[in-house]
């Protein structure tokens, strides 16, 4: 099937809460098809047994993508202790079965505290890494094992919320990178009998929330009732992703400095920030026009990607 020729009009983040056996690149190809608009990514993969928050990228904000890549994510994840399997979750072949009478609540949240702060994981060899020009886990499908160096990721919070044994449901708060199904593997380790991954949903992406996303259904109906028209409503603007950063407002001159990739001065009103920081700058009206960040003197910032979703009458400055 052929994609469906831009319309050019849609910008920003749709919140999407991804159902249970989709893939992410599912959920992109379905709203492309709805959305009428090709120019759609996705930010943080989820394996297609898990649900939860899957921030979709439309239009020019796809451009902006990366900066929601690598952010922080929370999960809301189930622990199932005493059976373990060859890729860490529920979907794999079972290798290992163990007695749980030696787990609890209070063992388990000691054993919690002991996996914050910075760590290193080793990734599953169920992803889709490369090694040697392959995909782990194409290797795995063969029943192969690969050595695999780990990651540094970093865990700032592991809470048991719940305790019904076998299974111990864990908000997780990680930075990206994160392997929740090696989390419940090692720590079912650690405590003795095994464990892996039995259900995972995806609470947060960034400042992104559960709460904020749409189900397809929701999303579907919502579109085939209001068309281009509900886009206000359901849609995050491309700055969202950039809330933290500080903001540079530009004047008229450098407004049109900006649409031409032109560094502008770094005035008294300019945010503060240290050289090579990133910034997100507005004009006088308060329209955004992208990111940039502070040279190496300190004493301009550089555009680094100019957002102008409709088309402005700039003029180059030499005439």
């Amino acid at each position: 099937m052929s994609r469906p020729p831009s319309t050019g009009r849609l910008h920003g983040f749709v919140v999407i809460d991804k159902p249970a056996s989709w893939t992410s690149h599912d959920v992109v190809g379905w709203a492309r098809r709805v959305f009428g608009e090709r120019r759609i990514g996705h930010a943080g993969t989820l394996d297609p047994a898990a649900t939860g928050v899957l921030p979709l990228a439309v239009g020019q904000a796809t451009r902006f993508v990366e900066y929601l890549s690598g952010a922080d994510k929370a999960y809301r994840a189930t622990f199932r202790f005493g059976v373990t399997t060859d890729s860490l979750d529920g979907d794999g072949r079972v290798t290992a079965t163990a007695a749980t009478s030696g787990v609890d609540a209070e063992t388990i949240s000691t054993e919690l505290r002991r996996w914050l702060g910075p760590i290193e994981q080793v990734p599953p060899m169920y992803s889709a890494i490369k090694i040697g020009g392959e995909r782990l886990y194409e290797a795995a499908r063969r029943g192969e094992e690969i050595d695999r160096a780990s990651r540094s990721i970093r865990i700032d919070g592991l809470d048991l919320v719940g305790w019904d044994p076998p299974d111990a449901d864990v908000v997780v708060r990680c930075s990206k990178g994160t392997y929740v199904r090696s989390l419940a593997a090692d720590i079912g380790a650690a405590l003795g009998p095994g464990a892996h991954l039995a259900n995972l949903v995806r609470l947060r992406t960034g400042p992104f929330w559960l709460d904020e996303a749409w189900t397809i259904p929701e999303l579907t109906e919502r579109w085939d009732d209001a068309g281009e028209a509900c886009w206000p409503a359901i849609a995050h603007h491309p700055d969202a992703v950039l809330e933290t950063w500080p903001a540079l407002l530009l004047g008229d001159e450098g407004r049109t400095r900006w649409f031409h990739g032109l560094a502008v001065h770094a005035g008294e009103d300019a945010p503060a920030a240290i050289p090579g920081q990133g910034c997100r700058a507005y004009d006088v009206s308060g329209e955004f026009m992208g990111t940039g960040t502070l040279g190496a003197n300190g004493n301009e910032w550089k555009p680094a990607k100019v957002f102008q979703p409709v088309p402005v009458e700039v003029h180059d400055g030499h005439g």
